[in-house]
């Protein structure tokens, strides 16, 4: 037929190649982060599971931390960075908005001519990412694709504020996704309640900081409220995950959420009915909240450890701010 277009058969499916993570030097303890709030390290143990978390020097941009976080991930996929047709970059603190943080990212990393955005889905932009990461390598427009989560939320956290001072870190996971013969990365479920984008924001627009630059804009959360949210939202959409991928919880080598609140990991995984055999990601320990780069880290975590066997099926969830959340089943490296 005349005018017919003709299109890429991509492959079957996508599976991750390759891992990696940049942790900043900078360990800060909560005894540290007490010295400007009201608190102490018990109630933060308490409250959240955190014991630690890393924040980023002067040289430990996003894009340094993401540049790391990737390469490792290349050379442990054994692809060469010429090799890669996009680059997706998912980060809540780049603050440099002239242009996505992605361009930047590729070109540093030896990808300087593969494709490259930034995705804005704040602590869900992760698995956001791997989601549209697999879409494409399936429709054949890529055949490899680096994941990257990288964040300096010291840079947007007020270190004075109660409810988050104490919370978030710094760092950068990234995941090397390449084509298969089988389907290594489930169905995503996504989605947003923008009605309640409030819950997690900036307490003033970056157009009033222009006007008045005292104080520098920076992050609020209604923590309660997104506690209840996340211990709903999490087990429902991981159900969903698991289902669209056609195992049962029983399968699963891993859970990885997002790295939010060791209460929130441990009900959600007591809600999904994990067996025994399932390892439980909380890094969130050591890390704190790296809110889009959490994902990533925890995975990076469990597999340098060894505490996971290659191969097995691992549910990735991420939620948070927007309220937007993701979830998939990828196949373990």
């Amino acid at each position: 037929m005349a005018g017919q277009l003709t299109v890429p058969v991509g492959p079957v499916g996508s599976r991750i190649l390759g891992v990696g993570a940049y942790r900043p030097a900078r360990i800060v303890d909560n005894d540290e982060i007490c010295q400007r709030i009201d608190s102490d390290d018990a109630w933060i143990r308490k409250r959240s599971g955190i014991v630690t978390r890393h924040f980023a020097g002067p040289g430990e941009t996003v894009v340094a931390m993401a540049v790391e976080a990737g390469l490792k991930a290349l050379a442990q996929a054994g692809v060469a960075p010429a090799q890669v047709d996009l680059v997706l970059v998912a980060s809540m603190s780049y603050l440099d908005r002239g242009s996505a943080a992605a361009p930047a990212i590729a070109h540093a990393m030896g990808a300087g001519s593969a494709a490259a955005t930034d995705i804005g889905a704040a602590c869900a932009g992760f698995c956001y990412a791997l989601g549209l990461a697999d879409s494409l390598i399936r429709a054949g427009s890529a055949r490899h694709v680096v994941v990257v989560g990288t964040e300096r939320m010291s840079d947007i956290v007020d270190p004075y504020d109660r409810e988050t001072a104490f919370i978030f870190g710094d760092g950068a996971g990234a995941v090397v996704l390449g084509p298969s013969p089988t389907p290594g990365v489930g169905p995503v479920v996504w989605g947003t309640e923008g009605d309640r984008h409030e819950l997690i924001a900036r307490d003033r627009s970056w157009l009033e900081a222009r006007e008045h630059p005292d104080p520098w804009p920076t992050l609020r959360m209604d923590g309660p409220q997104v506690f209840r949210w996340a211990i709903q939202k999490v087990p429902e959409i991981g159900r969903l995950a698991l289902a669209g991928a056609g195992i049962t919880a029983a399968d699963l080598a891993a859970f990885v959420p997002h790295q939010a609140n060791v209460r929130i990991v441990d009900t959600a995984a007591q809600k999904l009915g994990l067996s025994e055999h399932t390892v439980v990601a909380r890094d969130i320990v050591r890390a704190g909240n790296t809110s889009a780069a959490s994902v990533p880290l925890a995975l990076d975590d469990l597999l340098s450890r060894g505490e996971l066997p290659g191969g097995g099926p691992a549910l990735l969830v991420g939620f948070g701010a927007g309220l937007a959340y993701a979830a998939q089943v990828v196949m373990l490296p």
